[in-house]
């Protein structure tokens, strides 16, 4: 009678038995609680894409922020592409209200400053504070 080995189970990319990925633990946890307050303290959709973008990063940027759906309309999308050098954000109409281009120019102003300098997590997070501080909270009626 012939007995077979149990099958081995999938190493996981990210998780308790490590992270092959860009970011550490310490890195996305201080990512993750910068768009969790930012969207909570603003009420808008907060959310970063890192990747490469492409010749329309416009159109990539665009396309991106419709995959939102019904909540695009009060998202703030910041898409950052390293390789290119490139950083874009895309507001929906009703977060536009709250985000306009100054507030969006200085945000990108202030990232780019931290990514020369090769900190990319402190850029985002540093861009995510000073959006949702330009947007202020949402006005109770």
């Amino acid at each position: 009678m012939a007995t077979t080995a149990p099958a081995e189970h999938p190493t996981l990319a990210f998780g308790p038995t490590g992270n092959s990925g860009p970011f550490t633990f310490k890195e996305l946890d201080r990512l993750s609680e910068a768009l969790t307050m930012s969207s909570h303290e603003s009420d808008i959709n907060f959310s970063v894409f890192i990747g490469n973008l492409g010749a329309d990063r416009r159109g990539a940027v665009a396309q991106r922020h419709r995959s939102f759906g019904a909540k695009a309309g009060n998202t703030c999308l910041i898409a950052v592409s390293p390789n290119e050098r490139a950083v874009e954000i895309g507001v929906g109409e009703i977060a536009a209200k709250r985000l306009d281009d100054r507030a969006c120019n200085l945000a990108v102003a202030s990232m780019v400053s931290s990514f020369q300098g090769g900190d990319l997590v402190g850029g985002l997070v540093d861009g995510l504070r000073l959006l949702s501080e330009q947007a202020g909270r949402p006005h109770q009626a």
